[in-house]
């Protein structure tokens, strides 16, 4: 009799605790890898549940047999009993089995999804500084401690991705299913992507290249095509979110424009990047004077401090940081790459030694020394979560 009192003590205790887990780790699982292990526990608590209680239930079976034709009264309310607990175990047991079964269904679908970028528009970093945002084809993905994520908010086709210290601004193409005009024209996010506002040209223009001063939210854009508000191809400002704007005349400029980054606080600087070069303007992109030598650029991106950062292609892959003002330029060390140069890259605002660049073959490479050494975060689009 211990050992069936022991086993009915064990059954309220298993029922109580193993659904109460399942429960937590419902409640607090979500997409986020690390309560994978708390699901673990669960699976293997609902499948030791199911063993002890099918053990019981045999031990009980054979103890009924044992007492078969029993002609003592004894005998007979104790097989009254055994088998009262045996239905019990039986069918505790079938539970349980359930149990394991909808435990282990959950846990295939709480563990860590692997992200894919099938193409990646731009990099930035949160205004905190805790996430990296990738803008895709589908959505933006996250990076945050080590693990990618999904974005908040419909899975958008974001071009032009500008981020600014609290907001980021957008063009691009609505997700399948959206209520939002294609093209986007021109939008913002001041909530990572869970939420857009349109702001001008909806249904008329995708800006492909663009960007925007980080703290004074002026917007540069290269108009690719006459629209409602632009009345020729050409370079554009606006300093009042997109409500009117004004065009530069890009005198002193060579060759199509292939990259744009803005002065984080002095929004009349503007670089522009050419096959022919580097060009700045301190003008609102009135008169731009070459800078360097005649190097492809394939970035250009302007720190929260003021620093440019100019990747580039000659020789090889290439990525410095220059002084506006000095015109002085430091070369960053690289990852290695094969027919391959830096696409996008961003600061982080809070750390200014943390650095993460994008490639054109979607590989996505974070520093945290300022560009010295680097450690990749996704392959060829494929997200790399870092084991903790």
């Amino acid at each position: 009799m211990k050992l069936v009192q022991n086993g009915s003590l064990f059954i309220v205790l298993g029922m109580a605790l193993f659904p109460g887990l399942s429960f937590a780790e419902g409640e607090a699982g979500g997409h986020q890898a690390s309560n994978y292990p708390l699901g673990l526990y669960v699976l293997a608590g609902w499948g030791l549940l199911a063993a002890v209680l099918w053990l019981l239930y045999a031990v009980n079976r054979s103890r009924l047999k044992s007492l078969n034709g029993a002609k003592k009264k004894d005998d007979r309310l104790k097989r009254e009993r055994l088998t009262v607990l045996a239905r019990l175990y039986k069918w505790s047991g079938i539970f349980s089995l359930v149990g394991l079964i909808v435990s282990a269904v959950i846990l295939s679908g709480t563990g860590e999804k692997q992200v894919v970028m099938t193409h990646i528009h731009g990099v930035g970093y949160s205004g905190d500084g805790r996430r990296i945002l990738v803008p895709a084809h589908d959505g933006i993905k996250v990076y945050e401690q080590g693990v990618w994520s999904a974005g908040l908010g419909e899975k958008h086709d974001y071009m032009g991705f500008s981020m600014a210290d609290d907001r980021f601004y957008s063009s691009g193409h609505p997700a399948p299913g959206s209520n939002k005009k294609n093209p986007f024209g021109l939008i913002k996010s001041t909530d990572e992507g869970k939420t857009i506002e349109t702001l001008a040209l909806s249904g008329e223009v995708d800006f492909h290249l663009m960007n925007v001063s980080y703290k004074t939210h002026t917007i540069y854009v290269y108009n690719p095509q006459p629209n409602s508000a632009m009345k020729a191809v050409g370079l554009y400002y606006s300093k009042d979110e997109a409500k009117t704007w004004k065009q530069a005349e890009m005198k002193g400029l060579s060759g199509e424009p292939a990259a744009l980054a803005v002065h984080p606080t002095n929004d009349a600087v503007v670089a522009v990047g050419t096959k022919d070069g580097l060009y700045m303007s301190r003008d609102y992109g009135q008169t731009f004077e070459k800078t360097g030598t005649a190097t492809q650029v394939t970035a250009l991106y302007f720190g929260p401090q003021g620093e440019l950062f100019v990747g580039s292609y000659g020789q090889g892959a290439s990525l410095a940081r220059m002084n506006v003002q000095t015109k002085q330029k430091f070369e960053l060390t690289l990852p290695a790459m094969t027919q391959d140069a830096v696409a996008y890259v961003a600061q982080n605002p809070v750390d200014t030694k943390q650095l993460v660049i994008a490639t054109f073959n979607k590989d996505v490479y974070l520093s945290n020394d300022g560009g010295t050494n680097w450690t990749k975060i996704a392959d060829r689009g494929k997200g790399i979560s870092q084991s903790k």
